[in-house]
């Protein structure tokens, strides 16, 4: 059995009075990618920060590749090999959409020397359909574009752990089996990936496992095929209306 690349335990966090993660525990383990579902307001995207260092936690502990995180800098983490995407992606007004994809490019040695994804910046502008405005400012795209962009950039970095938030917001629905196929070879070449998604064809489509949350709490870690039968599921996160042959959103 594969070693956990990711590890959390009873992680916690509050905001003054109010208590958003309680002792949520999950993991990751190289060549997964889990999906991290949830309704509006179960802690999805605060649970993402505290892992990736940019909130700190209120208890609880995070091991990444063997070494404990918790509450370390954002650059520490990202160091390690864990670089994460944001809902509402902010690019630099200055630098094209080559020179951004350039620039994620690691120069200190490869410190993530496990993952070889091999991508060069032309491919990953063909990949994510980037290459007619390549020459345009980053800040210029669309809300899509610029999610698509960070994707790029963030796999030229080939981190051992690739952490999205809501990657598929504001994208064409006609390039999601494309980003499925994109980070399905990422994986496929030593990586791992935790995804915040609302969006569940692609989740079923792209990922090998789901941890659900609800209230803060973790409800749920199973396959994607097995979403539609959990009951606390279907409650929680889809609500209790259920059609023969799939779920149906509140």
């Amino acid at each position: 059995m594969s070693t956990d690349l990711l590890t959390v335990r009873q992680l916690a966090k509050s905001f003054g009075p109010l208590s958003v993660l309680e002792n949520v525990s999950l993991s990751v383990r190289p060549g997964e990618i889990v999906g991290l579902l949830g309704p509006n307001g179960s802690g999805k995207s605060t649970a993402l920060n505290v892992i990736s260092g940019f909130l700190p936690s209120s208890g609880g502990s995070v091991t990444f590749d063997g070494k404990d995180i918790s509450n370390a800098p954002v650059r520490a983490i990202t160091d390690l090999g864990l670089v994460r995407t944001f809902q509402l992606p902010s690019m630099p007004h200055r630098m094209t959409v080559r020179e951004v994809i350039k620039a994620g490019k690691r120069t200190d040695g490869g410190r993530f020397a496990s993952v070889s994804f091999g991508a060069d910046i032309d491919t990953l502008l063909e990949e994510f359909k980037l290459s007619h405005v390549a020459g345009n400012a980053a800040s210029a795209l669309s809300g899509g574009q610029k999610k698509l962009l960070s994707v790029a950039t963030a796999l030229r970095a080939e981190p051992k752990l690739l952490c999205l938030d809501e990657p598929t917001a504001g994208v064409h629905v006609s390039l999601r089996s494309e980003l499925v196929d994109v980070l399905r070879r990422y994986v496929a070449r030593g990586g791992a990936c935790l995804v915040v998604e609302h969006d569940m064809l692609f989740i079923r489509d792209l990922c090998t496992r789901c941890i659900v949350l609800d209230r803060g709490e973790i409800i749920a870690d199973c396959l994607p095929s097995e979403l539609e039968s959990n009951p606390r599921v279907v409650e929680a996160y889809l609500g209790k209306a259920v059609e023969k042959g799939g779920m149906v959103q509140r």
